[in-house]
């Protein structure tokens, strides 16, 4: 990616009709693939009612703002949503205020009547009162207790204590395991590597010791960008793909849009630039991480600062945060697999990354399109792509990659060279009908 870089560098402001062709045939087969991947990860994160109201809620307020704190914000939201729900803790709460509540209308109703009125009303249990046949010790001898079983004694106990409340579970509840029965034997076998679900690599203390620097680090750079309005490019680059590295959930297509708002916009990298790199490097094997080398490069160009320099702080600005996080959990994973909140978190996360993925297969579409019939290849790249729906072969050319890949088994790679082609080929065969 280094090396296109240097070449896009030194390519002029205008290029030929087919190579717009080409990109733009690449874009909508892009966009066909990454539907299809976003297709794929919501069948494996939806797994209840709430992950499927997650998933469209992050897709859709994806779309509509966008910011350097919007998309944290989604995601936090939706780890604390599947939280409060496998915990509980909204079921639990409404029932018992349903449960006091009734209490509280049935001792005012009683409290109304008098005695003898609920004598008349059959609520209060006269055959307890002793009568001429009945002796004192009848009256005064205990009644035999209930059989007890498991699902009477919940009932009753819930009754009886206002904070134990029977609510059904759900097989997506996170509930600890019982209790043994069993005392442990005096020589207990030593548990393998097999008991875990991974291997001590790292230990607790070095793991919180690499999450706190990673989190002191972030605040610090983040600071400096905020506050110190006369730095150089350099570090402008390094903060906002530091940024992005941290917030990004969900693989390549989602940074895609946070890259054009962090590159793009301040103008470091013209659009046409980055829907270059974009269309290309879709074809090329690696994770899309890659295309920060490409911008990185671009963006310090007519600053007096090495392009090599610019690609290597983009790379490490955007690996470094979650390689980090990555590393630092290791060490507490033990510890933290075993807490259901953390569990319920990470669901909640998962759905929502998997919903800004949508957000980028609708914020690519809108960009696809790069040239206009009517107004030139540069002029339309040079406004920053335009939507796919505008030219209706694109559409073709991404409902075909998605139909490849899902039903037909076709390579990502294989899929977007043929949307290449096949946009070479439109372009061919309307020059030869206009000449």
């Amino acid at each position: 990616m280094y090396g296109l870089s240097v070449g896009i560098s030194h390519v002029g402001d205008t290029l030929p009709d087919p190579v717009y062709a080409l990109l733009s045939g690449l874009n909508g087969a892009t966009v066909g693939i990454i539907a299809l991947a976003a297709v794929n990860l919501a069948g494996r994160a939806i797994t209840d009612k709430i992950t499927r109201i997650l998933v469209f809620l992050a897709g859709g307020l994806g779309m509509l703002y966008r910011s350097l704190w919007y998309y944290p914000v989604l995601m936090a939201a939706a780890g604390l949503t599947t939280m409060t729900w496998d915990l509980r803790w909204l079921q639990t709460s409404i029932l018992y205020i349903r449960q006091q509540w009734t209490r509280f209308r049935r001792r005012w109703q009683g409290s109304k009547e008098s005695p003898v009125a609920q004598l008349e009303h059959g609520k209060t249990d006269h055959k307890s009162w002793p009568t001429s046949s009945t002796s004192t010790c009848a009256v005064n001898k205990p009644l035999p207790s209930p059989p007890q079983n498991s699902e009477t004694s919940t009932l009753a106990e819930s009754h009886l204590n206002p904070h134990l409340i029977a609510v059904p579970l759900s097989k997506f509840a996170i509930i600890p395991p019982p209790a043994a029965t069993t005392l442990p034997t005096s020589n207990p076998e030593p548990c393998s590597t097999e008991c875990t679900i991974f291997p001590t690599l790292i230990s607790t203390r070095l793991g919180s010791a690499i999450l706190a620097i990673f989190i002191a680090s972030f605040l610090v750079i983040i600071l400096i960008r905020a506050l110190l309005s006369h730095t150089t490019r350099l570090y402008h680059l390094f903060a906002s793909l530091y940024l992005a590295g941290t917030i990004i959930f969900g693989g390549g297509p989602v940074v895609i849009p946070l890259l054009r708002e962090y590159i793009v916009a301040p103008g470091w990298v013209s659009p046409r630039d980055f829907l270059l790199g974009l269309a290309i490097i879709q074809s090329f094997p690696g994770p899309n991480f890659n295309f920060v080398v490409y911008l990185g490069a671009l963006a310090v160009k007519n600053t007096g600062a090495s392009s090599f320099i610019g690609a290597l702080l983009a790379f490490l600005a955007m690996y470094l945060p979650g390689m980090l996080v990555m590393v630092g959990l290791l060490g507490l994973w033990s510890r933290l697999a075993e807490k259901a909140w953390f569990l319920a978190v990470l669901r909640g996360v998962n759905a929502s990354a998997v919903g800004l993925v949508f957000t980028a297969v609708y914020k690519l579409w809108e960009i696809g399109l790069v040239g206009s019939e009517g107004m030139g290849g540069a002029a339309g790249a040079e406004k920053g792509g335009m939507p796919l729906g505008g030219d209706p072969w694109l559409v073709f050319i991404t409902a075909g990659a998605f139909v490849g890949g899902k039903w037909f088994n076709v390579s990502a790679p294989v899929a977007i060279l043929s949307g290449g082609v096949a946009g070479v080929l439109k372009w061919a065969v309307v020059e030869s009908i206009v000449r």
